[in-house]
């Protein structure tokens, strides 16, 4: 990757388009962001894949990311939890958290930053919307 300086921050091009980086949100994503959204999308793409594995479909996914940072050290990320919202019929509390323990087992990203961000999961399953015919 290359990353060339424009007046206000950064910008890269990749195969699907542009990316511009900036600590200002006018000029481009804030790097904190671009980390955070790495976290829950590799997550949720690991989750994904384990439950289709799993033969388990997955009609819709939401990730709720919060986010803790230190202003005293930099404003550093030091925490980040994830929250799925997972819609799917055959769905289970036991069958999802199974996931994603081994989700987290092998997500690249959130390997990558054990150690440094504490990353937590919680999920909530809705059943896919009833027909009431009344």
């Amino acid at each position: 990757m290359e990353f060339t300086m424009k007046e206000i921050g950064f910008r890269t091009t990749f195969e699907y388009g542009e990316l511009h980086v900036a600590g200002d949100e006018a000029h481009g994503f804030r790097p904190y962001q671009l980390l955070v959204s790495s976290v829950a999308v590799c997550s949720g793409g690991v989750l994904r894949k384990i439950l289709e594995k799993k033969r388990l479909p997955v009609q819709n996914m939401t990730i709720h990311a919060n986010v803790t940072r230190n202003e005293r050290e930099a404003n550093r990320v030091e925490a980040i939890h994830l929250h799925f919202v997972l819609e799917g019929e055959e769905l289970t509390e036991e069958k999802v958290a199974k996931s994603l323990e081994v989700t987290r087992k092998n997500c690249p990203i959130v390997r990558s930053v054990e150690g440094c961000i504490r990353i937590t999961e919680t999920f909530e399953i809705k059943k896919g919307l009833e027909n009431n015919d009344e």
